[in-house]
């Protein structure tokens, strides 16, 4: 993937990722390292028998997902300086063992900071499954470095 700078960046420019299987392992792994044991994410036998009649993940492992297939979009290397949050993040649907999924990644926003050698950038992810359905969404916002900033340093 060619690298980009955020003075020739255009808001509009989409992007999509290959897909990636959920796996057993991550489910696990995501209970065990932020501590949510909750039955619907850890024991089959009761998440059997709720609506969607299998454990699912957590919702915040949706958007670490989301974010780290993001990250190469737009392809800004080491130009990037910081995160700066998220906004208007939504769970549409759940996640499970085995789904499949991509990003789509559209650039809403940029903006110069006040001294114009760094920029700001919005950028929506949208987290779909195989079957196309939307899983989650939201702004996240990226403080990157500017010609000017290059120039200056």
């Amino acid at each position: 993937m060619d690298s980009t700078s955020f003075d020739t960046l255009a808001v509009g420019s989409r992007w999509r990722s290959s897909g990636r299987t959920l796996t057993e392992a991550e489910l696990t792994q995501s209970c065990m390292t932020s501590g949510d044991w909750h039955p619907i994410h850890a024991d089959a036998i009761y998440s059997a028998s709720t609506p969607r009649g299998q454990r699912i993940f957590q919702g915040t492992y949706g958007v670490h997902v989301a974010v780290g297939m993001a990250t190469p979009f737009p392809a800004l290397a080491e130009n990037v300086i910081a995160a700066l949050g998220m906004s208007e993040w939504r769970y549409e649907a759940p996640l499970f063992v085995g789904d499949t999924v991509h990003v789509e990644v559209e650039i809403v926003d940029k903006r110069y900071t006040s001294d114009g050698t760094r920029g700001v950038i919005k950028k929506r992810i949208r987290l779909l499954r195989h079957d196309g359905r939307l899983v989650q969404q939201g702004v996240v916002e990226s403080l990157v470095k500017t010609q000017a900033l290059k120039d200056v340093g």
